[in-house]
């Protein structure tokens, strides 16, 4: 069946619809050796689609694995009894008919990043497992004064109300905003997936979060998305996150 190339080309990972227009829309991509216009569409089955002269990757396999850049203002999770939007809505098209998709872990409503939504039951529960130790990497713009001391503590884990955190790996990365109202933008790596974790690590030290970024999940990071877009997963990064369901469950 034809279907429009954004929508081909976003299927099988190599980029959001909107980047994938832009391919598009670039010369990039050719369907049977003549450049597609944005518009075209084409049958993956019956037509030799390339994107700078190569193949397309081959299809998604029988899960959907979908990397979502979320953006502040959505819940996670697959409804809200308050009427608030959840990160499902951005996504109602990807769901499989009589399926469902679930984000994997959580970002609260004000914090954006890097989000996973899979149908993968057994993969979901490998990557939350604590014992996996999966690294999160965030980016902070913070307000107070960052010492080298408030940074120390953070790298070697804050008393919270549920227990001391595990050691951190923690960064200044610029300052942002008027000299009058400067803010340091921090990265916190931690593998931990405690409740508004990094929130309260910066609360414990004094620091004042003005807004709070995913940057990474288990090495999935947002580059090419914007707040609100989202692809599929690459062969290479499927194959990375497969590992993990790979390995004999922890106790």
């Amino acid at each position: 069946m034809a279907e429009r190339l954004q929508k081909i080309l976003a299927a099988r990972g190599v980029a959001s619809r909107r980047a994938a227009e832009e391919l598009v829309a670039a010369g990039r991509v050719s369907v049977n050796g003549v450049p597609a216009r944005l518009g075209d569409k084409a049958d993956p089955a019956c037509d030799a689609i390339t994107l700078d002269g190569r193949p397309l990757p081959p299809e998604q396999p029988a899960h959907t694995y979908l990397l979502l850049y979320k953006p502040s203002g959505y819940i996670t999770s697959v409804s809200d009894p308050k009427g608030r939007r959840t990160v499902l809505d951005l996504v109602r098209g990807e769901i499989p008919p009589g399926g469902r998709l679930y984000p994997v872990g959580r970002l609260d409503y004000a914090t954006s990043g890097v989000l996973l939504l899979t149908d993968d039951g057994e993969l979901t529960n490998a990557l939350l497992h604590p014992g996996r130790e999966i690294n999160k990497t965030y980016e902070s713009a913070v307000i107070g004064e960052v010492t080298a001391a408030k940074l120390q503590k953070l790298a070697a884990g804050v008393d919270l109300a549920d227990g001391r955190t595990a050691p951190a790996k923690v960064r200044k990365i610029r300052r942002e905003g008027p000299k009058s109202a400067a803010k340091t933008v921090l990265e916190l790596t931690i593998h931990e997936g405690r409740n508004r974790q990094v929130r309260r690590m910066l609360a414990a030290v004094g620091l004042e979060v003005f807004w709070l970024k995913r940057t990474s999940f288990a090495g999935l990071k947002l580059a090419g998305l914007k707040p609100g877009e989202y692809r599929r997963l690459t062969a290479a990064e499927l194959a990375s996150l497969l590992q993990y369901k790979a390995v004999k469950e922890l106790k």
